[in-house]
């Protein structure tokens, strides 16, 4: 079992998006059975005592206009714990390349990365919470997704 965690600033956008997106990916693919993904916040703005934010609305949106369903997702923070879980540890910006090996104690096993270092044009995810340009953010994180499930392919992981 591979296992992938996306991650954002507040857990409500771009992580969350990266998530469906990259399960309907690999459920489409048939290889559903071989990975568990989930997504994390490096900070709390979006959880409060203890319980995360549902994904934010036009994330939500944009999400089923493409068939996608991310019910029952909230926000959740990242943890030193989960380094050790998760076998691929992907961000979506600069700023959580930041935070992302303060929170989990250090990289000593190369498991982080940013979802766009994974395409032929690196760059971060475009954050739709400043420009409200959800198909570009949709966009960018379906052509990360595409490329790191390339990646993992010609890797021979999966």
């Amino acid at each position: 079992m591979i296992k992938i965690l996306f991650i954002c600033h507040g857990n409500i956008c771009r992580s969350p998006i990266a998530e469906f997106v990259f399960k309907d990916m690999v459920e489409k693919a048939g290889l559903s059975n071989k990975f568990h993904i989930e997504s994390r916040a490096t900070h709390t703005d979006e959880i409060w005592n203890g319980v995360g934010s549902e994904v934010y609305p036009p994330a939500k949106k944009i999400l089923a206009e493409h068939g996608i369903s991310c019910k029952g997702k909230r926000a959740k923070l990242l943890t030193k714990g989960d380094y050790r879980d998760f076998d691929y540890i992907i961000g979506m910006d600069a700023e959580n390349a930041r935070y992302m090996p303060r929170i989990t104690g250090g990289d000593p096993d190369g498991k982080i990365s940013l979802l766009m270092d994974y395409t032929e044009r690196p760059r971060s995810v475009a954050d739709p919470w400043y420009t409200g340009d959800f198909e570009t953010t949709y966009a960018d994180v379906s052509e990360g997704c595409s490329g790191f499930l390339d990646y993992l392919k010609s890797t021979g992981t999966i």
